[in-house]
């Protein structure tokens, strides 16, 4: 994008003493201490390094970083005609940073195989956080919980999609998405870190389960699916609840975003589980269990 520069001699004074415009910046090139921990990288990563950086340190993508903490998401619990829709919705700039990072490897590196894949990666947070930190949430979760997704069963589906390069904001279920993320929805308000006094409730529908219970803090509500913590009859279980089922929304409630003092270009939010279901086939499983509990399977 072209940009014609300010005038500095002005009616009352001229302007002096102040940085010129910032323009382009290759945040790999021009960081000789990165390029150095990554010399014995495979070329292929760091050529693929090299262009993020590029596409990240445009003047561009500094204005849409502005944008995005400028016009932080908001939360639409309702639609015109009063229907619950429980939606967050983000700035345009917001999706344009997920899509270049997505596209870029930031949730799959480590998991697609290749050798240097961590290493890639870390490369990859490091320009991310300066470009615009906001937007590395929800693929930090989504890139934490592919490996913990490997050993439960009936879950390939998902793994499939949270490893996908490509992001897909829409709402709808996993089998019309190109790509997903994952969000975590561990914390309540009595205990924080504290999970030992969670309260959420699993109870058995049938061959399925069902959530009920409030979450304090929640980030990135629009992912698509949510290690979640509950108790089923055994003790404290990890689910994995779906955001949207095959034809219909989930019982998950967006009480209110929280207003934080940083990260505002990404939502976190409190919850309420009302009776949320575990979609059977996709994605309906129990990821870990109390050890007294049954072996983690998909419900």
């Amino acid at each position: 994008m072209t940009r014609l520069p300010g005038e500095s001699a002005l009616g009352t004074h001229r302007v002096a003493n102040q940085p010129p415009p910032r323009g382009d910046i290759d945040l790999f090139g021009s960081d000789a201490a990165l390029s150095g921990h990554l010399e014995g990288a495979r070329e292929t990563h760091r050529a693929a390094l090299s262009a993020h950086g590029r596409a990240l340190g445009t003047a561009e993508m500094a204005v849409a970083c502005r944008d995005a903490h400028r016009h932080p998401p908001e939360l639409a619990q309702f639609d015109r005609a009063g229907r619950r829709i429980d939606e967050v919705r983000f700035h345009p700039a917001h999706h344009r940073f997920m899509a270049l990072s997505q596209g870029a490897g930031y949730a799959a590196l480590p998991w697609e195989g290749t050798p240097g894949g961590h290493l890639a990666r870390a490369a990859t947070i490091y320009m991310a956080s300066q470009a615009e930190p906001g937007h590395r949430c929800p693929m930090t979760m989504t890139c934490a919980a592919i490996p913990a997704l490997a050993g439960a069963e009936g879950l390939e589906d998902w793994r499939a999609k949270l490893m996908s390069r490509r992001h897909d904001p829409a709402v709808a279920p996993l089998a019309e998405k190109a790509g997903a993320t994952l969000g975590m929805a561990l914390t309540e308000r009595q205990g924080g870190s504290d999970v030992r006094t969670n309260e959420t409730l699993a109870v058995r529908d049938g061959p399925a389960w069902r959530l009920t219970g409030h979450k304090w803090f929640c980030p990135a509500p629009m992912s698509d699916v949510f290690l979640a913590l509950a108790r089923a009859p055994r003790g404290l279980s990890c689910f994995l609840v779906p955001r949207w089922l095959e034809g219909a929304r989930n019982g998950i409630r967006i009480q209110r975003l929280k207003d934080k003092r940083g990260n505002r270009s990404n939502a976190s939010c409190e919850i309420e589980y009302d009776r949320a279901g575990l979609d059977g086939r996709r994605g309906g499983a129990r990821v870990a269990g109390d050890h007294r509990d049954d072996p983690p399977h998909a419900a």
